[in-house]
């Protein structure tokens, strides 16, 4: 279970950067328009293709109706997003002109085959943007232009108000038209609302206003063709909306640019668009970007200094993109006056790979001239990591890798978006992880180094002396133990930390290869779905809060390649405390129906991940479901769980056995959840998986053990004697002072960088030596399982994870000979 606190981060963050533009003075780039202008000052489209010649176009027209009336002084505006740059720092603003005091209307031409994101917006003297009837910020709406036409669209609320209107829902089923088979991660939009389908193509929109949507089914990788229809909700009914999708065909597109000179040579250029693949993850990150640097393509540098990549694109997608040494915001090219450029390119059918041939004008924008950061960083950074640069002109942005020179020395020059910027904060990083893995000046809360933009060159020359949460470890000092080898089935396991960022995906894979090396053969992989709602109860999985269905494929056949074992234990996202939100929540039989269709999607959604992805075993349960189970309670009062629980619990496993081949396991919590969370359907199971923080006695590792053995024997052996099935033991102990009291919160223990409490690697050095002198002993123990491991960088912080820990020498030592790598 991942708990994260929601707050109304995203308006605030939307005020700041709209503050922080309005206030920029004799700038062409804006993120509103003056009111009263009429023609738009815009970012320039510009068309791609092997003739570049402009796609014919086509007038929308955009009807809403509002809330309330607006105030005396305020303009409705349509506001046109840019993805690529930034929601919030690129849009392109019509006026809307009123019908009555609720209902406004404005035409706009559009390229056809484009898929419009937009929104509304009201504005005096700063913005207002739309909510929708949970009262978060609206990311986009979507239209896609086939020819001329109308939409008509209703704003639940605004940001500075509450939903008070009547509304109703919207569900259905995505299919595949040619297979017939459910098509998952597919993005529909209606009403302000998003949602991704689940792996039976199902989604849920709830709390729509009443009235008529546009609902738009868009595959974030473009691999279906878009689809869109209007569709009606009325008062407090649900609306079923089913869909089948055409694959879209693929061809290989050849973008080849040309670049201007910089200070440099051969720099990594990339590709920032608007689809998975380009970097796009379809959430809102850091300064209001959707984009990641470090997963966007590289381009290949050419004998004649032009540079090239060759993508598998699909036809007909409407693809947004721009070229960068940064990302869609910072480093991006730019068109005279300082504007973004944003590029268009529908892709069309061919025969043959398809030439794109782009020039990029300028990476500069305004008169301020680059600013070159200069680092030299610590001899015991490790030679796998990279050394990433953040900025800080509003809020923090997302990281930038920086650009390597030797001998621990580290290079960016920034020259954009200059002309937005006055004075602003800078931070290194490691592996992108900044807020984390900092170096020690900026770390654990600190400011970032001040700099300035200047009309003359700057060099900017740091020396990191440290980094946070990093030191020289002293040599290890095991002490050789005889070891048994384990028979096939034991697991040898590292459990990945159930948090997400975007940024980590480009990591999975060395973190793969690092608990390769300490001879693990099972990896346990934590992908989340988040409850954005609690009443209804909304639960699905929310980009850019949880791993997307293509990234737990990529993570898990980089495991598969690297010949280990995958168990997916999959997580949710609360709104806050776990006891608290169960408390809050309504618990009628109504609200209990809806929890139990979600949880069986969740299920049925990892298991066909599972086997989609060919993993070995799935991992359910946790103390977050106990208070579903039969004789469920909260807070020492009855739960209100349904009579018939069981029933729906074994149906819920029948239908994942049905869709999974593997093992099928359940999670409980120890010490606790062996009286709450021990389920009285074992006999649909095939092990248990112990999730054990058990405080230990002792101030030497002879009595660790001695503690952590009578344990085993007192309360495990018996419950796997009964059972008859295997019970791995997953285990996770902070690297601090007194670690072994388990006395830490989980909130803590599972935080990565956390400072609330002394560290101490060898307290949890010691406590993994005791459990696998422990384990040792036990032969009807099924395995050993780390939990908390954190996958993007090293860390010597209090948190659980044995990443960069002597703990991992103590790993390395058992699993390779209970797996009988070693001897």
């Amino acid at each position: 279970m991942r708990t994260k606190f929601v707050s109304q981060a995203t308006h605030g963050l939307l005020a700041l950067a709209s503050v922080f533009v309005l206030a920029l003075n004799g700038c062409t780039f804006t993120l509103l328009n003056i009111p009263g202008v009429n023609t738009p000052t815009a970012a320039p489209t510009i068309p791609a293709g092997p003739t570049s010649a402009p796609q014919p176009s086509a007038a929308i027209t955009f009807k809403v109706t509002l809330p309330a009336p607006l105030l005396q002084g305020e303009v409705l505006y349509l506001s046109v997003l840019d993805e690529v740059t930034g929601l919030g720092l690129n849009p392109t603003n019509y006026a809307m002109q009123g019908m009555d005091t609720l209902h406004y209307t404005v035409n706009v031409p559009f390229a056809i085959d484009s898929v419009v994101k937009y929104r509304y917006m009201r504005q005096s003297s700063l913005p207002t943007l739309e909510d929708d009837s949970a009262d978060k910020a609206v990311r986009y709406r979507m239209y896609q232009v086939t020819g001329s036409g109308a939409v008509e669209d209703v704003v639940s609320a605004w940001a500075d108000g509450k939903f008070n209107s009547p509304a109703g829902r919207m569900t259905g089923q995505i299919i595949d038209s040619g297979t017939l088979n459910p098509i998952p991660n597919i993005l529909i939009a209606a009403g302000g609302q998003q949602a991704l389908t689940d792996s039976n193509g199902r989604f849920f929109l709830e709390g729509l206003p009443v009235g008529t949507h546009n609902l738009v089914a868009y595959a974030i990788d473009g691999a279906y063709q878009t689809f869109q229809q209007g569709a009606r909700v009325e008062v407090a009914k649900t609306t079923q909306v089913n869909l089948s999708l055409l694959p879209a065909k693929m061809v290989n597109v050849v973008f080849t640019v040309t670049v201007p000179a910089t200070s440099f040579q051969n720099l990594p250029i990339r590709l920032a668009g608007n689809l998975l693949q380009l970097g796009d993850v379809f959430g809102d990150l850091q300064g209001g970007l959707s984009t990641v640097a470090s997963r966007m393509p590289l381009l290949t540098p050419m004998p004649d200094g032009r540079y090239t990549t060759t993508l598998a694109l699909p036809v007909g997608a409407d693809i947004h993109y721009k070229y960068t040494l940064g990302d869609g915001f910072w480093n991006a090219e730019h068109g005279s006056g300082g504007v973004f450029i944003v590029r268009q390119l529908v892709v069309p059918a061919s025969p043959n790979p398809l030439q794109v041939t782009d020039l990029v004008q300028t990476w500069q924008a305004g008169p301020s001239s680059p600013i070159l950061f200069e680092v030299n960083v610590p001899a015991d950074t490790p030679v796998s990591d990279i050394v990433s640069i953040q900025f800080n002109p509003y809020g923090w942005t997302e990281p930038l890798p920086m650009w390597p020179r030797g001998n621990n020395q580290w290079i960016y020059e920034l020259y954009s978006p200059l002309n937005m910027l006055g004075n602003f904060e800078y931070r290194y990083c490691r592996n992108d992880q900044c807020g984390v893995a900092d170096d020690v000046m900026t770390g654990s809360g600190k400011h970032g180094r001040p700099v300035s933009t200047s009309l003359v060159p700057e060099d900017l020359q740091d020396d990191v002396t440290g980094w946070t949460w990093l030191q020289p470890l002293p040599t290890s000092a095991l002490v050789g133990q005889p070891a048994t080898a384990r028979p096939a089935g034991f697991w040898s396991g590292v459990e990945f930390l159930a948090e997400y960022d975007p940024t980590w995906q480009a990591w999975m894979p060395q973190a793969i290869q690092d608990i390769k090396g300490r001879y693990a053969d099972w990896m346990v992989l934590t992908p989340s779905w988040s409850v954005s709602r609690t009443s209804p109860f909304v639960f699905a999985p929310v980009p850019g809060s949880d791993p997307l269905w293509a990234d737990n494929l990529d993570t898990i056949s980089h495991a598969r390649a690297s010949n280990l074992s995958v168990a997916l234990f999959p997580a949710v996202n609360l709104p806050g405390d776990m006891a608290e939100w169960w408390k809050s929540a309504p618990r009628d039989a109504a609200w209990w129906d809806t929890w139990f269709n979600r949880y069986a999607a969740f299920a049925v959604y990892h298991a066909d991940l599972a086997a989609k992805a060919g993993a070995q075993a799935l991992i359910l349960g946790g103390d977050w479901v106990a208070p579903a189970l039969p004789g469920g309670q909260v807070d020492g009062n009855d739960s209100g769980v349904p009579l018939d629980a069981e029933t729906r619990w074994k149906a819920i496993l029948a239908d994942v056995h049905k869709r999974f081949e593997g093992q099928v396991l359940w999670a409980v919590t120890y010490p606790g959840g062996l009286e709450s969370s021990m389920p009285a359907f074992t006999d649909s199971l095939d092990g248990i998986y112990l999730l054990w923080t058990a405080p230990l006695s002792g101030a030497s590792v002879d009595d660790l053990k001695a503690s952590a053995g009578q344990l085993l024997d007192q309360d495990i052996q018996p419950l796997q004697a009964k059972l008859g099935k295997p019970v791995i033991l997953a285990a996770a102990y902070a690297s601090a002072n007194d670690a072994a009291k388990a006395e830490i919160p989980a909130h803590w223990l599972f935080q990565p960088g956390a400072v609330q409490f002394p560290v101490n690697l060898q307290a949890q050095a010691d406590i993994y030596q005791a459990l696998m002198m422990a384990v040792n002993e036990r032969a009807w123990l099924g395995g050993f399982v780390s939990r908390g491991y954190y996958p993007p960088v090293a860390l010597q912080d209090a948190s659980a994870s044995v990443h960069g820990k002597p703990a991992e020498d103590v790993l390395w030592y058992w699993f390779g000979r209970f797996t009988g790598a070693t001897q």
